[in-house]
C-alpha cells in the first residue's frame, strides 16, 4: 500500500568542513523548508537526518519527511531508497533537491526522469530507486573554469563557498528552491516548471 507522505531529499555532505558550499545547496533548501514547516529532524538508521511534518497550502494538508541524507553525495541513494521503502513512498511522490553546475547561480529548473547530468547524487538515487522518475529542483550553481585541471577545478568548485555577492542572494535563492519544491507537491510538476524553468 503506497503511502500518501510525499518525501523531499535535500542533497548535501555531512560534516563542518562542507558546510554552506555549493555541493550543499539540497542542504540548505531542507534546512529553509525545516524552519517553514517546523520540522526536527532524528537519524534514520544512520543514513539520513529525518523529519517529517505537514504542509498547509492553498487549504490543502500535505504530510511529508524530510531527509539530509549522511551517506556523503555519491551514495545519496542509499539514503533515499532506505527512507523510501520503509515508509513505502513512490517515487512519485518523491521530490530531490541539487546542485546544479549547468544553471547560473540563481536558476532553478524543475524535471522529473531524465538524465542525471553527470551528478553523482542523482546517479545514486536512480541506481538506487531503480528509475529516474522522480521530481528534481536543480539549484544553479555556475560552472567551474574549464581547461586542463577541468576536473580539480569542478571538485574544487561544488566544495568551494559562495562570493559576497552570491551570498547576499541566497537567502532569497534558498526560499526560490523551498517554494519550488511546495509547488511540486501542490501544483503538480507541468505549472512547476511553467513558474520556474523560463525564468
Amino acid at each position: 500500500m503506497a503511502s500518501d507522505f510525499w518525501l523531499i531529499a535535500g542533497l548535501g555532505n555531512p560534516g563542518k568542513k562542507y558546510e554552506g558550499t555549493r555541493h550543499n545547496m539540497g542542504f540548505m533548501v531542507a534546512d529553509v523548508l525545516a524552519e517553514r514547516w517546523t520540522v526536527n529532524f532524528a537519524d534514520h538508521k544512520g543514513l539520513a537526518m529525518l523529519g517529517k511534518s505537514t504542509m498547509n497550502l492553498d487549504g490543502r494538508t500535505v504530510k511529508f519527511f524530510l531527509a539530509k541524507p549522511l551517506t556523503y553525495m555519491n551514495e545519496s541513494g542509499n539514503a533515499v531508497a532506505s527512507i523510501a521503502a520503509y515508509y513505502q513512498i513512490e517515487p512519485d511522490h518523491i521530490v530531490v533537491v541539487h546542485d546544479d553546475m549547468d544553471l547560473e547561480f540563481g536558476r532553478i529548473k524543475v524535471k522529473a526522469g531524465g538524465s542525471a547530468g553527470g551528478h553523482n547524487g542523482i546517479k545514486s538515487i536512480d541506481r538506487s530507486l531503480g528509475t529516474p522518475k522522480y521530481a528534481r529542483v536543480r539549484m544553479g550553481v555556475g560552472h567551474a573554469k574549464r581547461g586542463p585541471n577541468a576536473h580539480d577545478n569542478t571538485v574544487n568548485w561544488v566544495l568551494g563557498g559562495f562570493g559576497p555577492d552570491q551570498r547576499k542572494q541566497l537567502p532569497d535563492f534558498l526560499a526560490d528552491g523551498a517554494d519550488a519544491a511546495e509547488d511540486i507537491i501542490f501544483k503538480g510538476l507541468a505549472k512547476t516548471q511553467e513558474k520556474f524553468n523560463g525564468r
